[in-house]
């Protein structure tokens, strides 16, 4: 599975961006997916993930009411919808394939990322 990651750029305080993830290869519905983030001289954080069929999500605590992780599987694309962004959401997002985890170790494949930078 191969993913490209998209969408990123930036914007202002409180504006709105939607990530997608884009995945070719074989099996796309049958892997759990996961965006994570990592911000300028901190470690790679988990953002949020979805089960493959896209029942079940989990957030973190810190965009949890803001970001909402989705996916299209006739379209083998993954979607991060963030609102009401913050200048701590500036990172580079990326997105994996795996199992719908928390846990970075969990997931066997990942995209280049995509770069968010919010202004205050």
């Amino acid at each position: 599975v191969q993913l490209q990651a998209s969408g990123g750029g930036l914007v202002q305080a409180g504006a709105s961006l939607r990530l997608s993830c884009a995945a070719s290869g074989r099996g796309f519905s049958g892997y759990g997916m996961g965006w994570f983030r990592q911000a300028p001289e901190k470690e790679r954080e988990f953002v949020a993930t979805i089960s493959g069929s896209g029942r079940d999500t989990s957030y973190a605590d810190s965009i949890k009411g803001r970001f909402t992780i989705s996916r299209d599987n006739s379209k083998n694309t993954l979607y991060l919808q963030m609102n009401s962004l913050k200048p701590e959401d500036t990172a580079l997002y990326f997105c994996a394939a795996g199992r719908p985890t928390m846990r970075e170790n969990e997931y066997y494949y990942w995209g280049q990322g995509t770069q968010v930078t919010v202004s205050s």
